[in-house]
């Protein structure tokens, strides 16, 4: 695809994916509204962890690695009637699967949560709590299974739509769920519960959005098994799949070891949730939208053997990455206290629990380029099976952060732990990057070294108009009034969009004609 094509088809999946982060920070919102940063914030994100991960490991993660490029093969040589087969036989075997680790999962919940969040048993209620709550939710896992499994199908026939607004009619049915709560005016005990079987309802309809447009595209629901991998297809992507799971863990690893070590500092697991779901806006938005597209790309440039023509892929995904996420890093460096102080703090959030998670915000954007760029880099090495230096990168990336927090943790507190899961996220991209260019394709560094400081040249004139009118803002109108808030947080953000184009403008960045081309021809619709 071209670099006009990623740019557009990536476009209209950020378009989606934004409405979905943008849903999420309402739910965000209301969450820290009825629960804030107290023991049962804690209990419940404590409990969602377990089968998060799992989901992006299994469902959301490794299995469109191994996927994507297995359909699109069996599209080619058999047609839609044999990779609707595969489809069904990969979701057959994972319900198999992934029912045995919900089934584990529920029944070993106390003993899951005391390796988690050991010291929550030190607050009366709080573990209870976290291990009922685990029990209920453990089932989401069989349902965002199903729904990655309908979101590769539909991606690799280029049916982007559908899947990209998923995970937005999850957080509309949460945000729903969260009204009836709050109009209800339960107890926050109550509250950990009846969000915990909203988590279910909202899975099940991530599933059911996508369902119409695969029956369009003449998918038919059919249960089959093959445990024993004796289809190529399936083992091919058995095969994928299994280092895949380690390869994308960095993060969610990460994120899970940090609930480890925060869960004995009360608010501590809510405010890294806060600010790493904050931080997710721009991922989502960007990184995720580049990514979707890319891998479709390698799969179908690895099919035919076209190192080049992966090699530009890369290129042209990374300089997207760079464009959106250099600016947005700096823009939550600069900005991150009046927008959190804007989206978060009311009801049970107080001011202290803004300051401290603006904290782990300003770490956790350290490494928001790496967080976009491996999900970038990543797919590649599936698309041509190097799954072994995709999995050392993440093994790797997973054992800096630990070897950082048991350093580092016991001095500076829970702020080290975001720290550290954005130096992983470095290293795992670094790693990634140099085994690309040695083991796939060349990288012209020295283009893309140039594209980068221009690039960060932008964003820094833009961080210090931001910078500047946040000042002016806060020291004329303070922030106490909702009025003054909503000043101070989006009037600079706007500065900042209109200096970074004009930067980019003058800097002669070609991503942005492609940014204001596809703008005109929407508004000339």
């Amino acid at each position: 695809m071209a670099a006009k094509g990623l740019g557009r088809t990536a476009g209209l999946i950020s378009l989606a994916t934004m409405l979905s982060r943008v849903l999420g920070l309402v739910r965000e919102q209301m969450f820290a509204a009825l629960l804030g940063a107290t023991a049962m914030a804690d209990a419940f994100i404590a409990a969602f962890r377990i089968p998060n991960l799992l989901r992006d490991l299994f469902a959301e993660g490794a299995l469109s690695q191994a996927f994507v490029p297995a359909f699109k093969k069996e599209l080619r040589t058999h047609g839609p009637e044999g990779a609707y087969r595969l489809g069904n036989t990969v979701a057959g075997n994972l319900l198999v699967l992934v029912g045995v680790l919900v089934g584990f999962g529920v029944f070993f919940a106390p003993e899951i949560l005391l390796l988690m969040a050991g010291a929550f048993d030190e607050v009366p209620g709080k573990f209870a709590l976290a291990v009922e709550l685990t029990r209920i939710m453990m089932p989401f896992l069989l349902l965002v299974t199903l729904a990655a499994v309908a979101m590769g199908m539909l991606n690799s026939q280029e049916r982007y739509g559908p899947p990209a607004l998923a995970p937005a009619m999850f957080n509309v049915v949460s945000i729903v769920i969260a009204i009836g709560l709050a109009l209800a005016g339960l107890e926050p005990y109550h509250v950990a519960i009846g969000w915990s079987v909203g988590t279910l309802l909202a899975g099940l309809a991530q599933l059911g959005i996508q369902l119409p447009s695969l029956w369009r595209a003449g998918w038919r629901p059919a249960l089959r098994l093959d445990l024993a991998l004796r289809d190529p297809s399936v083992r091919q992507v058995a095969v994928v799949m299994a280092p895949a799971i380690v390869s994308v863990a960095a993060v969610q690893v990460n994120v899970f070891v940090n609930t480890s070590f925060a869960s004995d500092e009360q608010g501590a697991v809510a405010w890294l949730n806060y600010a790493f779901r904050f931080l997710q806006l721009p991922i989502g938005v960007f990184g995720v939208a580049i990514a979707t597209v890319s891998t479709t790309r390698f799969a179908d440039a690895a099919a035919v053997e076209d190192r080049p023509a992966l090699g530009r892929h890369l290129v042209e995904g990374l300089r997207l990455v760079a464009f959106l996420c250099v600016p947005a890093t700096v823009g939550l460096v600069v900005l991150g206290e009046p927008i959190i102080r804007l989206i978060y703090e009311r009801g049970k959030f107080e001011w202290w629990d803004t300051a401290s998670t603006t904290a782990a915000l300003d770490l956790y954007s350290v490494g928001l380029v790496a967080y976009a760029a491996v999900k970038v880099l990543a797919p590649a090495f599936y698309a041509v099976r190097l799954t072994r230096i995709a999995v050392y990168a993440s093994v790797t990336a997973v054992a800096a952060n630990v070897g950082l927090n048991l350093w580092l943790h016991p001095i500076y507190g829970y702020e080290v732990l975001a720290l550290g899961t954005a130096l992983s996220a470095l290293v795992n991209c670094a790693i990634l990057y140099v085994a690309f260019h040695r083991r796939i394709a060349p990288i012209p560094h020295g283009a893309l070294l140039v594209y980068l400081l221009r690039v960060g040249l932008a964003a820094a004139v833009m961080g210090a108009a931001t910078w500047g009118v946040a000042e002016l803002l806060d020291g004329q109108l303070g922030h106490r009034s909702f009025l003054a808030r909503c000043l101070d947080a989006l009037v600079p953000v706007a500065v900042g969009a209109a200096v970074y184009g004009l930067a980019c403008a003058a800097l002669k960045i070609e991503e942005l004609d492609q940014f204001v081309g596809k703008l005109r021809r929407r508004l000339a619709r």
